[in-house]
């Protein structure tokens, strides 16, 4: 049979034209990033119109490339959130570092299989260490296992069921599990997705600091023990998205050990900051817990799509996943390595590994420590600014890198307070030089500066501020 000509397999390129494809996007990406602490901050506000203008039904014949990327880095991404730039403060920042975009290359160009050990052993241990590395960043002892997933919601569902294998029968639909009523949603939705039924996670309140009330959690405790329920799961913020809070984990350490309950901690946005020594002493009690959550796409800087789970008994993780079949590899044995798919929900799944180890490996650690201790003082630095304006009430200390505020009217209604609120925001942002969010704390709507870009210094802040002094006065 002859060989067929290029023309007959368009989908494979030569070298020559991978590297003109490559050079093409790596030329709009270099001019991106040069513009990024230039660009608006604030979304903009003729975003369904773009988006029924370039709705399209599948194209049965290909396009030029140049057309695609102006479409793109001309019109389609200026209209998102800028996520990746200096002024991003709002919700939890992702910051976007660059070495996991070569990293994301390498992986999807040489497209290998990770899920079992023996298809790939060497990128399995890649990953296996950068496991390791997180687990230490911790506290977690050598027998600790995890899985990097794609974020915080499916890291908290794999966590919740190994919780239920290990503390709760086959018939598990009695169990109940406690937060405080700042734990994030995904926790709830995680609880759903593992089959329990509405009204199977308790929200117990918090004190004047956002932090869950453990005198009242033990109270709910026994109460459902003897309604007959069967507590089985506590949730520790260690660090909420409404204002960075972190609970008693010692104190919550010690109820679940007293009480026969599985410890897990959300540490999504906070836990990094145990690298920094500050950090490590306002998370004392981490390292306590039966699981935590970890998400480097925030406090290691990554781009989105990068959490990880971490379980102090790694046992534990593979005797709620692993599942074997007459079409799969046998299964390694030896304690040393993993079989990724007998520890997680996945079986198909990307090489993520190297989405952490290419930029650590690269930098060392050093910076990313450097960058959150950074951060720390920022939030400091604007909750003293904002502390010294006569207008400006603190609704949330930072006890982390997030610092909550309103503009207090004092005699008004707090409806009227909360919308005038709304309107400064709007009015900080519609200057396009930070993006900024607001939250609900009991009845009143505050305003939140969330410091965790490796690109916000402090003239970024120094902006913030006089953004807000210009809006009160206005």
């Amino acid at each position: 049979m002859p060989n067929s000509s290029p023309s007959e397999r368009p989908l494979e390129l030569s070298p020559s034209q991978f590297r003109a494809l490559v050079e093409a996007a790596t030329a709009r990406i270099g001019k991106y990033i040069e513009a990024l602490p230039r660009m608006s901050s604030a979304p903009p506000s003729e975003g369904a119109a773009l988006a029924r203008e370039i709705r399209q039904g599948m194209p049965e014949h290909g396009a030029p490339l140049e057309p695609l990327l102006d479409l793109l880095f001309d019109r389609v991404i200026p209209s998102s959130f800028c996520t990746p730039g200096p002024g991003y403060l709002a919700y939890i920042p992702g910051g976007g570092i660059l070495a996991t975009a070569v990293a994301d290359l390498i992986a999807d160009a040489t497209n290998r299989y990770v899920g079992v050990w023996a298809a790939a052993p060497g990128l399995a241990q890649i990953e296996a260490d950068v496991v390791a590395w997180l687990a230490g960043i911790v506290g977690y002892p050598p027998a600790a296992r995890g899985v990097l997933t794609s974020g915080g919601s499916i890291s908290n569902f794999s966590a919740i069921v190994t919780a239920r294998r290990e503390k709760l029968p086959p018939d598990f639909l009695s169990g109940s599990i406690y937060g405080s009523d700042q734990t994030h949603h995904s926790v709830e939705k995680a609880a759903m997705l593992a089959g329990f039924p509405p009204g199977s996670v308790r929200s117990i309140p918090t004190d004047a600091k956002l932090r869950i009330r453990v005198d009242l959690l033990a109270e709910r405790i026994a109460a459902d023990r003897a309604a007959g329920a069967v507590p089985f799961l506590v949730v520790g913020n260690a660090g909420t998205t409404n204002t960075g809070a972190v609970d008693d984990l010692p104190a919550l350490a010690d109820l679940a050990r007293r009480e026969g309950l599985w410890f897990h901690v959300d540490a999504a946005y906070g836990g990094f900051f145990a690298l920094t020594e500050e950090g490590r002493a306002i998370l004392a009690g981490i390292e306590r817990s039966d699981s935590v959550i970890l998400d480097p796409h925030k406090g290691l800087f990554l781009p989105y799509g990068t959490g990880c789970l971490l379980v102090r008994d790694g046992g534990a993780l593979k005797r709620a996943h692993a599942l074997t079949a007459d079409y799969l590899p046998e299964m390694q044995e030896e304690e040393e390595f993993v079989d990724f798919c007998q520890i997680s929900p996945e079986l198909s799944r990307s090489w993520r590994g190297i989405r952490v180890w290419l930029p650590v490996r690269l930098h060392g650690i050093a910076p990313f420590r450097e960058n959150l201790r950074e951060k720390l003082a920022l939030a400091r630095l604007a909750a003293d600014a904002l502390r010294a304006m006569p207008e400006i009430e603190i609704l949330a200390e930072p006890q982390l890198s997030i610092v909550a505020f309103r503009r207090a009217w004092p005699g008004r209604p707090s409806d009227e307070v909360n919308e005038a609120n709304r309107r400064l925001l709007e009015a900080v942002n519609a200057r396009g030089r930070v993006h900024l969010t607001g939250t609900m704390l009991g009845g009143d709507f505050a305003i939140r500066i969330c410091v965790l870009s490796f690109r916000t210094h402090r003239d970024r802040i120094e902006m913030a501020l006089e953004d807000i002094r210009r809006a009160i006065q206005e």
